[in-house]
C-alpha cells in the first residue's frame, strides 16, 4: 500500500541541496510515500497542469507527490529494503521508499521541483540527477558539489526541469557499493506539448548486475565482472511482469543501464525506431530502423513501435548469459561426455546425484532438482507449449485485441489463429504437402530418403 498522508501540507522554500535545519519544522517535510509489493502499481495520471501519458514501471510504480505554490515536492528515502528477485528469492539491498530501485519520479518539462532525501543508512550517501540539466551546486557530487547526506540528516534539491526526456537518478556517494547494493531509480520528464512525441503506452525499466552466492541474501560489492544475476527493476525472470499491449497502441520501452557491460536489448516480431537517449529526443528524420538496440554503461535508451502484429513476443537482452539465473562460472563442460558408468558409481555413494550436461543443458530447464534456500534455478519458467529456459533480464510484450485503454493485467498466453503454429513432420513422412497454389497447376513429386543418424560418441 503507498502511503499518502501528508501530501495536502506545506513545506519550507529551500534554496540549494542543503540539510534541513532545526529551523525547518518536521511536518513541513512531505511524508514519504512507501511500498514493499514487486507487482506492477498503475500509473499516476496528472489531475492538474499539462496533460501527458505516464510511464508504467515494471515490477514499480510512481512516487506520489504534492504542490506547494508553484513547486512540486517529492520526498525520497535512502534505506535498507527487502527486494523479491522473483518468487523463491528474497535479497537484502539498499533502495529508496521500501524498494530497490526505487520509485519512478515523474514530471513535465518547465516543472520546478523540490525532492527532500532523507538517508537511513548506516553510512552517507547523495543522489545524483544523472542526465538532467541543473545548477552545479544540485547535481549531486558528494564532497564536490555539496556535502555528504549523514545517517539521519535529510538534505533538499530544487532545480526546474529545463528539458523532457528519459533520466535516472542514483548516489554519488560510495558509488561502487551502493549501486551493487541497488540504489538507482527513474526519472521521466514529459514534453509540455501534450501531442509531441506522445505515445500510447510507455513502459519503462533499470537494469542492474548482482553477484549473490547460492543461497545468500547479499550482493557481493566488490564484484566487477564475473555478475551471477542480471535484473530489470531488481528482478529476474519469471518475476518480470509481461508488457500488456493493445493491438493498434503506439508503444514506448525506455531501459536504462547502471550495470557493469553494455546490452543488446532485442524485441521480436517488430522493427522500432530509437526515439531517445539521456541527451535527448532522436528527431523522426534522424531515427533508424532496429530489432535491437545497444544500451551503454551509464546509458539510457527508448525505442517505439506500432503495436499491430497480435502474439506473446519476446523481450531480452541478446547476451545469452544474461537470460540465465545464478550461474557458475566455473562449470565444466560435458557435451560430448557419456557419464553413465561414473554416474552410476556416484550415485551408489550419492543417491540424488544426476549426471547432466552431456547433450547440453536444457534438460535444467525441464527439472525441478533440489537447490539452496534463496536461490533460483538457472534456467526455468514454463510457457503455453513447455520449458521456457530462462533467466534474468527477459520478458514478453503481449499484443492483444480489445483490451481497454490503459489496462494492463495480464490477458494470458496468447491463442493462436489455426495454421500459425510451427508442427512437427514425422521423420519417414516424406516432404510436407504443398500449399494450394493460386492457379492450377501439374503436381509434380519428389522422391526423398531420410535417414535417421545413429547415436556416436554421445552426439545425437
Amino acid at each position: 500500500m503507498l502511503s499518502r498522508r501528508g501530501f495536502l501540507g506545506s513545506a519550507a522554500v529551500l534554496s540549494g541541496a542543503a540539510a534541513v535545519s532545526g529551523r525547518v519544522q518536521a511536518a513541513a517535510i512531505p511524508e514519504a510515500a512507501t511500498t514493499e509489493t514487486a507487482t506492477m502499481q498503475p500509473p499516476l495520471y496528472p489531475s492538474s497542469g499539462p496533460d501527458y501519458q505516464p510511464v508504467v514501471t515494471l515490477n514499480g510504480w510512481t512516487l506520489p507527490w504534492r504542490m506547494n505554490g508553484d513547486w512540486k515536492e517529492f520526498h525520497l528515502v535512502a534505506e535498507p529494503v527487502v527486494r523479491e528477485f522473483a518468487p523463491g528469492m528474497k535479497v537484502h539491498l539498499w533502495g529508496y521508499n521500501g524498494q530497490s530501485p526505487g520509485p519512478t519520479i515523474e514530471a513535465v518539462e518547465g516543472d520546478k521541483v523540490r525532492i527532500f532525501v532523507t538517508n537511513k543508512l548506516p553510512e552517507h550517501t547523495t543522489i545524483h540527477w544523472h542526465g538532467m540539466l541543473l545548477p552545479c551546486g544540485m547535481d549531486g557530487v558528494g564532497g564536490l558539489t555539496q556535502p555528504h547526506i549523514q545517517p539521519g540528516k535529510t538534505f533538499v534539491y530544487e532545480f526546474e526541469l529545463k528539458k523532457s526526456g528519459t533520466f535516472m537518478y542514483h548516489p554519488h556517494a560510495d558509488e561502487m557499493v551502493q549501486m551493487a547494493m541497488g540504489m538507482m531509480g527513474s526519472f521521466i520528464v514529459h514534453p509540455r506539448d501534450p501531442k509531441f512525441m506522445r505515445v500510447d503506452r510507455d513502459f519503462v525499466f533499470v537494469m542492474n548486475n548482482y553477484d549473490i552466492d547460492p543461497g545468500s541474501y547479499v550482493p557481493k560489492v566488490m564484484t566487477m565482472l564475473d555478475h551471477n544475476l542480471w535484473t530489470w527493476n531488481s528482478r529476474v525472470f519469471p518475476g518480470i511482469d509481461h508488457l500488456v499491449v493493445r493491438k493498434g497502441d503506439r508503444v514506448r520501452v525506455r531501459s536504462a543501464n547502471l550495470t557493469m557491460t553494455n546490452h543488446p536489448i532485442h524485441m521480436h516480431g517488430y522493427h522500432f525506431s530509437v526515439s531517445c537517449t539521456d541527451g535527448g529526443w532522436v528527431q523522426e528524420s534522424a531515427r533508424w530502423p532496429e530489432v535491437s538496440i545497444d544500451v551503454p554503461v551509464g546509458s539510457i535508451r527508448a525505442f517505439d513501435f506500432v503495436a499491430d502484429v497480435p502474439g506473446d513476443w519476446a523481450i531480452h537482452c541478446h547476451k545469452s548469459h544474461h537470460t540465465m539465473n545464478a550461474m557458475g562460472h566455473n562449470v565444466k563442460t560435458f557435451i560430448g561426455v557419456q557419464k553413465r558408468d561414473l554416474g552410476r558409481s556416484i550415485k551408489k555413494l550419492v543417491p540424488d546425484y544426476m549426471p547432466m550436461g552431456s547433450s547440453g543443458m536444457a534438460e535444467m530447464g525441464e527439472m525441478e532438482m533440489p537447490l539452496p534456500d534463496n536461490t533460483l534455478p538457472m534456467m526455468t519458467g514454463f510457457g503455453p507449449f513447455g520449458p521456457l529456459e530462462m533467466g534474468g533480464m527477459f520478458s514478453v510484450v503481449k499484443v492483444r485485441e480489445g483490451i481497454a485503454a490503459n489496462d494492463y493485467k495480464d490477458p494470458g498466453w496468447y491463442q493462436h489463429p489455426p495454421g500459425t503454429v510451427a508442427y512437427e513432420v514425422p521423420n519417414n513422412a516424406g516432404p510436407p504437402p504443398r500449399r494450394a497454389d493460386p492457379a492450377p497447376s501439374k503436381p509434380s513429386s519428389i522422391d526423398v530418403q531420410v535417414v535417421k543418424p545413429r547415436q556416436h560418441g554421445g552426439h545425437h
